[in-house]
């Protein structure tokens, strides 16, 4: 074989194995291409089971199905179990004149029409182990050279393997992304369960029902709430505890797009639509189809959007700007806002139809000033997270601190709780959280009218009072061992604990 007609015959066959993600696809294409190529009369490659040791026909040119269903051979049996044994290569000038062929798929018997074939057999090695083997049945020809047709599929051999070690990895790659793709889904159901939002106070259970009510079904979800009272959150279990929770969960934050590029980011584009659009775009409701949208602040979006987001949630259908296509989607929205839409109706910034349309299931989210009774749950939440993020040991919050996260009237809501407890996070470097740690709106009186403002002496005192009770805490009301704690003697800690009324025995 001409060199050029080797280089196209190793091109047709790279090209091949390319073409077909499916082993077997790719092989039988090889073997189509050896048999136009090299005159092939009978073709296999065979492949070994390193756990039985046995040796089977994975495809074959020229031989029938039941053939190579039934054909099996050994390690070290017949040729093909002796190559894939050895790893190394065997030509059988004349197979008439080989005792060691076995002619398993007895497709050689002589008869008056016998044709005197030479066989090639080849190695297919993955690294250093041996995988298969790939075999040719050619007429005998004395001007063929054989040593010639073993480095060839020798050559194609190689390919091959090569091409299996590509699909395992792919197989491989397709599993682990499969893997993480049902860890992060279980992740998130995890992370949003219902139960995973933190509060007991009654007004909190009574978004639990509430959610747990409506995350069966398909109805609208508008939730109310002050900035920072964990809409979203709500929004997520809403979602993960549906039916929908396999199907995508998109977010559109409406009061942080440009009031031009709302309806193109709700809706999508044709290309050319607009200065800009160079190509077409898809909205983010086609993007939820069977899914949920989540749309964040839809108070802050324009009368002409509106309009549009109306037709949505009646006839479920829409157009991209700037086309004339009719998009049916199937989601279900839940919207949420911290305006009085009340009002907005009134004054007609927010249309009255749309109001009554996303106000089928409203679920409102309490301010923290409303669940006082939340806010230390929360703290130790917050704290063991930031801790724990942090690598920090911090078990909790003293007596002070706890009175003066109680005391604050909290207009950030949780977000603002959540920042306050990470800061004192990073200031702490012992094991409990003080006061003098907490963010200065929670210590100066002028800025949260929470405490007075204090004198020198008292914010001395209040500081002393604060490590003795901490230090009776830690030694269960042990004076002498809360005296060593605070490196000072007993008789001194004693007149200390008694000038602020704090009694050892309420510690015991």
């Amino acid at each position: 074989m001409k060199r050029i007609e080797e280089i196209t015959l190793l091109y047709e066959i790279s090209q091949a194995l390319n073409e077909h993600l499916e082993l077997k696809n790719s092989l039988y294409k090889v073997l189509d291409i050896l048999s136009s190529s090299m005159n092939m009369v009978r073709g296999t490659v065979s492949i070994l089971d390193p756990l039985s040791g046995e040796i089977s026909i994975e495809v074959a040119h020229n031989i029938s199905l039941s053939t190579i269903e039934r054909v099996k051979y050994k390690l070290g049996e017949g040729i093909t179990g002796r190559v894939i044994e050895t790893g190394k290569a065997v030509t059988i000038p004349k197979i008439s004149e080989e005792p060691l062929f076995l002619d398993r798929t007895a497709t050689r018997k002589k008869s008056k029409d016998f044709e005197e074939l030479s066989f090639i057999c080849v190695p297919i090695k993955k690294g250093n182990h041996v995988i298969g083997a790939l075999s040719v049945d050619r007429p005998h020809d004395e001007s063929y050279s054989l040593k010639d047709g073993q480095k060839l599929m020798a050559v194609v051999a190689t390919m091959i393997a090569q091409h299996v070690i590509n699909l395992e990895t792919i197989r491989r790659e397709k599993e682990q992304l499969r893997a993480e793709n049902r860890r992060l889904r279980d992740e998130l159901e995890n992370k949003y369960r219902i139960t995973n939002i933190v509060g007991n106070s009654n007004k909190m259970r009574e978004v639990f029902q509430m959610i747990s009510q409506v995350c069966k079904s398909n109805a609208t979800v508008l939730i109310r709430g002050e900035s920072g009272t964990g809409k979203e959150l709500v929004a997520n279990s809403v979602h993960y505890n549906s039916h929908r929770a396999k199907g995508p969960f998109v977010k559109v934050n409406c009061a942080a797009i440009p009031a031009n590029l709302i309806e193109s980011e709700l809706f999508g584009h044709e290309k050319g639509a607009f200065t800009g659009a160079i190509k077409q775009k898809l909205g983010k409701f086609e993007l939820a189809h069977k899914g949920t949208i989540f749309l964040d602040e839809i108070g802050s979006i324009g009368l002409d959007v509106q309009a549009n987001l109306l037709r949505v949630l009646q006839e479920k259908e829409f157009e991209r700007v700037g086309g004339q296509k009719t998009i049916k989607v199937d989601v279900r929205i839940i919207a949420a806002t911290n305006k009085n839409l009340e009002i907005a109706v009134e004054d007609g910034t927010f249309r009255g139809d749309l109001y009554y349309r996303l106000n089928v299931f409203p679920i409102y989210m309490p301010p923290l000033r409303e669940r006082k009774t939340d806010i230390l749950l929360l703290s130790d939440y917050f704290l063991e997270k930031y801790s724990k993020e942090n690598g920090k040991h911090i078990k909790r919050f003293s007596t002070p601190a706890i009175d003066m996260l109680m005391d604050y009237h909290w207009p950030g809501n949780v977000r603002e709780l959540e920042n306050c407890i990470e800061r004192s996070v990073l200031l702490c470097d012992g094991g409990v959280i003080h006061s003098y740690h907490l963010p200065p709106t929670l210590q100066t009186g002028q800025e949260s009218g929470t405490l007075p403002e204090l004198s020198l002496e008292e914010a001395v005192a209040n500081l002393e009072r604060e490590m003795i009770i901490d230090a009776l805490k830690n030694t269960r009301g042990n004076v002498s061992a809360a005296a060593q704690v605070l490196k000072t003697t007993v008789r001194k800690f004693a007149y200390k604990a008694k000038r602020y009324a704090v009694h050892y025995s309420q510690f015991r």
